[in-house]
């Protein structure tokens, strides 16, 4: 196995679009210091790294996002940040201090948009009824051939569509037109975490996580599966760092340094896990956060001591910082 160790090299020249640097701030903010989180209640924003956190209502200049509902999905690329509730889908062009509306649609439960949106502006929407598809920046969307279940997680590596879906582990070539299920290998039903090589094109790895517990590797795209562990325990999701892949339990947190043939179990889980966030900084590597269904927890040791971040008691959605993770900067070629 080859491997780039990248990241801590990346971080020292990473710009966001915009020409905003990493730690630097904007208006009245510093970027790499802020957090975003989604609850029952909205959206929730901090400044200082989750010690203080302040409900995201919006001002005067824009829409208000006071009934915005349960956030679900929340997206920061650069200055621009997405977010998902039951009053639709929003966008703020400052680093969330104005947000403007994109479309009513409700039931949102994913949002990707294209790596280069400036030139092609589409974006993938996963809903309770399926996934669709606008052309237009997520002002419209159309129906692709995806048209009934939720769809859990979305990753796109061109120019396949990977989807994780209540009804199994989807792939589609052409954007929505067509859907490609496993052949053999993995669990029929729901799966909600996955995590794809980072130069899938060339290197269509796959690992996948079905409800009916442990986690499963593809070398193929996901057409082939074969078992890659945890079979006692349901992972809510996967995640790249660097040569390590970790899982989030519902028992444990765990890392496999040798792409799933072996699990190191690093702690018990404070709770039923919905998002792991691995932030590019301050301490790419080291610090990550947790959301669960009893609040957001945070370590400053990769997953060995978990502490709480706010929220105690509470269902968080999901948590999410800028820069977004960027698979391109993880090291998992030729795996």
């Amino acid at each position: 196995m080859t491997t780039r160790l990248l990241i801590t090299l990346a971080l020292s020249a990473l710009v966001l679009p915009g020409g905003t640097a990493v730690g630097q701030s904007s208006p009245g903010r510093v970027t790499s210091l802020t957090l975003f989180v989604g609850t029952a209640e909205g959206l929730w924003r901090s400044g200082d790294w989750a010690r203080n956190w302040e409900r995201e209502s919006g001002t005067t200049t824009g829409v208000r996002l006071d009934g915005l509902g349960p956030a679900r999905v929340v997206l920061p690329v650069g200055p621009q940040v997405y977010v998902a509730g039951d009053q639709g889908l929003f966008v703020s062009n400052d680093f969330g201090e104005v947000w403007h509306p994109l479309t009513a649609m409700i039931g949102i439960s994913s949002l990707l948009i294209s790596r280069w949106p400036q030139a092609d502006p589409t974006v993938f929407v996963g809903t309770d009824k399926g996934l669709l598809r606008s052309r237009d920046g997520g002002h419209t969307f159309g129906p692709t051939a995806l048209t009934s279940g939720p769809v859990h997680r979305l990753d796109w590596p061109g120019p396949a569509l990977v989807v994780a879906h209540a009804g199994g582990l989807l792939v589609t070539m052409d954007e929505g037109e067509t859907f490609a299920a496993p052949k053999s290998g993995l669990p029929a039903g729901e799966v909600r975490a996955m995590a794809l090589s980072s130069f899938f094109a060339v290197d269509p790895v796959l690992f996948a996580s079905p409800a009916a517990g442990g986690v499963f590797r593809s070398v193929d795209g996901g057409s082939t599966w074969t078992p890659a562990g945890l079979a006692d325990d349901v992972v809510h999701d996967l995640v790249w760092l660097g040569p390590f892949l970790y899982a989030a339990g519902e028992a444990g947190f765990y890392r496999s340094d040798d792409n799933g043939a072996h699990w190191i179990r690093l702690s018990k889980s404070p709770g039923r896990p919905s998002t792991l966030l691995f932030p590019l900084a301050p301490a790419a590597g080291l610090e990550a956060f947790l959301a669960t269904d009893r609040g957001l927890f945070y370590t400053s040791d990769a997953g060995g001591h978990w502490t709480a971040a706010g929220f105690e008691g509470q269902e968080v959605l999901t948590v999410a910082t800028y820069p977004p993770p960027r698979p391109d900067l993880d090291t998992d070629v030729n795996r």
